[in-house]
């Protein structure tokens, strides 16, 4: 119980409010991650349409990955801790689930019309969004990976989105 009084405290609420709704601190902290997830994940693919020409659909996850994670950075970073934490695996098919089917149809099509190249998943995420991911934390930081500070413009943005279309078109 003493794990819960710092959260308890920051959301002034009693101790034991915590127990009415969640088993233990585990529990807690699974069902945020899940209920972040699924929300971010709606947000995500609200208005995102698979039979877009691959360009258009990749620019417009970048408009809306990069709005969530700009208008929300507790989000961003309490997904940075999932990520490397022992929650990762009961949370992480909640995130998975509802993109593969989105993005696998949209990937299948971008294939397929000749406009990307077959790679595997993680080489396409790492070449598509890690470097959005990297400018999203450069920015939460205000710091670039040389120490200067750092903001995240329109221009910077998709001028690496340009380069990132470059390396990934046929």
């Amino acid at each position: 119980m003493a794990l819960n009084v710092p959260p308890a405290k920051a959301c002034g609420i009693s101790v034991a409010t915590l127990y009415i709704y969640y088993k233990d601190k585990d529990d807690l902290i699974i069902q945020i991650g899940i209920e972040e997830a699924e929300r971010l994940t709606a947000e995500i693919l609200k208005d995102f349409n698979p039979e877009l020409s691959f360009a258009e659909g990749l620019k417009q996850q970048w408009k809306v990955r990069a709005a969530q994670m700009l208008n929300n950075p507790h989000s961003a970073k309490f997904f940075d801790q999932l990520r490397t934490s022992t929650y990762k695996e009961k949370i992480h098919p909640y995130i998975v689930g509802q993109f593969k089917e989105a993005m696998g149809k949209f990937m299948m099509k971008a294939i397929n019309n000749g406009e990307i190249t077959a790679m595997p998943v993680d080489i396409f995420w790492s070449v598509a969004y890690g470097p959005l991911y990297n400018l999203i934390r450069f920015h939460h930081e205000g710091k670039g990976l040389t120490g200067q500070p750092f903001v995240l413009t329109d221009e910077i943005l998709w001028q690496t989105y340009d380069m990132v279309i470059k390396a990934l078109k046929k």
